[in-house]
């Protein structure tokens, strides 16, 4: 838990509380909208929100199409800004209406249309970024040199074959660090790299992002196939077509739906215990309706139904919307939990490993309604993990799965970041060699200081800056934020379990007690330490 929450009103406020928080070694975590689910907008030290006022759209450009955004502006709100113009931003997680594009920076968001625009890396390009030095640069591409981070480059340049071999791999690969876009090849580009760093690296003050033309005639094609795994090997065929977007759908989700909402709020759906929702575009709904059957044509599914834009099509897609919050139970009506709801493998894989997975969580006794980004072999997934009898289960099932995704040369997280939920498990997935090097990048980013949380191999409570274990990538950051209720902290002991490797000690003080601060109208809750700076003091005050 954090022991003090930042609403800044400006960039500059921002930055101040960065100086602070490197002046007395205090980690930070950088918070959008908080709807990941890796943990990774929560830390110790401070968090600073940015969605309250850092929130502005300085500029869209038809003509070059690209906008210029500081962290907190909520992604719907970009969109309602590039569509008179006929653009859009390309990657649309389910939760646009209150996702920041500082946290989908942070975590490299993407969502059902990624299959056709690319992750929030692909568009992003460049960054207004501070590190954990102090150190304020623009970052974008084509400089090799790497000057704003020393030592970069020489860390590229050493692990070159071990980045071509073990990174960049499929789409979705978004565990770890994301080397591969320094490589020559790939345009030397330090601003996507920087893109799902979590926040472990730098702070993101402002982008400059890429706007794509939005669709024209968007037609769905609803394909229904006996389960999801055989819903999952049809997926390569589509993805030959173009599509803009292939989602899969469990038969047992949309029951939920049905009791949840009635029955009157889904379509008629074609026969099938799972289903591909594909969208297609085209300039004309003639050439829209043409690309349709074409997708049917290759489905190999006789269930089918196309559906024109309008409201049947719109609400399928709320369905698919609503996923993350419906999944939260089981068709049992279990409580469902996050901790392997973002797996991914290369597309072509899908239907094996889903098979697997199932195969897995039957050895386990769990349930859980699958869906998610089938175009990019993407799994969302929650379980019921009997977390009130002990989360042992939840840890074996994670590392048993975690085998599992290797095994298919997938990814651990697939757009919602590793997080506290994941980090440990990287060494699953990387050789010891691509652990060496992200260790590598983030000493070269947070040299002088660590201002940053770091994810640490194994959860520990740190109380010495000696006892803190070497950093492991992608711990939490810009992320999207929640409710001002949530920010305040309990009584709690403060243990560290993502330890700054310059100082800790400051973070794991003991019990502690909930106390206003401030004098000001609007006031902040944070916990009391026994090493409490009056500087970070003051600055938890929001007038």
């Amino acid at each position: 838990m954090p022991d003090v929450v930042v609403l800044p009103r400006s960039v500059d406020e921002a930055q101040a509380v960065l100086e602070v928080a490197r002046e007395h070694a205090v980690p930070v975590t950088s918070r959008g909208a908080g709807t990941s689910c890796a943990g990774n907008s929560v830390g110790p030290g401070i968090v600073i929100d940015f969605s309250r006022h850092v929130n502005a759209i300085l500029d869209v450009d038809p003509e070059a199409r690209t906008a210029r955004i500081e962290p907190g502006v909520v992604m719907s709100t970009l969109q309602k800004a590039a569509a008179p113009h006929g653009l859009r931003f390309g990657p649309d997680p389910s939760t646009q209406n209150r996702a920041t594009l500082g946290g989908m920076i942070g975590n490299n968001a993407c969502g059902p249309h990624a299959v056709a625009y690319g992750r929030t890396a692909d568009n992003v390009v460049e960054l207004d970024a501070v590190d954990g030095r102090g150190h304020r640069f623009t970052a974008g591409a084509g400089d090799a040199t790497f000057g704003a981070i020393p030592g970069l480059a020489d860390l590229v340049r050493s692990n070159l074959a071990l980045i071509r071999t073990e990174l960049g791999r499929f789409g979705r690969q978004v565990s770890g660090y994301s080397l591969e876009h320094l490589l020559p090849e790939r345009g030397s580009d330090l601003a996507k790299m920087l893109v799902g760093t979590e926040g472990t690296l730098v702070t993101v003050l402002g982008a400059t992002v890429n706007l794509v033309p939005v669709a024209g005639a968007p037609t769905l094609v609803v394909l229904g196939y006996p389960d999801m795994a055989e819903a999952a090997d049809a997926v390569p065929a589509l993805l030959e077509h173009h599509p803009l977007a292939i989602e899969g759908l469990d038969a047992r989700l949309v029951d939920v739906v049905r009791r949840a909402k009635g029955a009157d709020t889904v379509p008629a759906l074609p026969p099938g215990g799972g289903w591909l929702m594909v969208e297609v575009g085209g300039e004309t709904a003639d050439l829209a309706m043409a690309r349709a059957r074409e997708i049917v044509a290759a489905s190999g599914s006789s269930a089918t139904r196309i559906l024109p834009a309008g409201p049947e099509a719109s609400a399928m897609w709320q369905i698919r919307a609503d996923g993350a919050g419906l999944a939260g139970r089981t068709p049992a009506g279990e409580q469902a939990w996050p901790g392997w709801e973002d797996s991914a493998v290369p597309p072509a894989q899908l239907g094996a490993y889903l098979r697997d997975l199932e195969a897995l969580m039957a050895q386990y006794g769990v349930d859980g309604l699958p869906y998610g980004h089938f175009g990019d072999g993407c799994v969302h997934l929650r379980l019921d993990i009997p977390l009130e009898t002990s989360g042992s289960v939840l840890r074996t099932f994670m590392t048993d799965a975690a085998m599992l995704v290797a095994k298919y040369g997938g990814s651990l997280s697939g757009e919602h970041g590793d997080g506290r939920a994941r980090s440990e498990l990287l060494p699953v997935m990387y050789s010891p060699s691509a652990i060496t090097a992200f260790e590598g990048v983030k000493g070269s980013s947070t040299r002088a200081t660590c201002s940053i949380p770091a994810c640490s191999s194994a959860p520990t409570r740190s109380t010495s800056t000696s006892a803190a274990p070497r950093p492991r990538p992608c711990s939490p950051s810009p992320r999207r934020t929640a409710s001002p209720s949530a920010s305040r902290s309990r009584t709690t002991t403060a243990t560290s379990r993502r330890p700054c490797t310059a100082a800790s000690a400051w973070a794991s003080a003991g019990p502690t007690r909930r106390r206003r601060v401030g004098s000001c109208a609007r006031r902040t809750w944070r916990r009391r330490t026994r090493r409490t700076s009056p500087a970070v003091a003051r600055a938890s005050c929001r007038r």
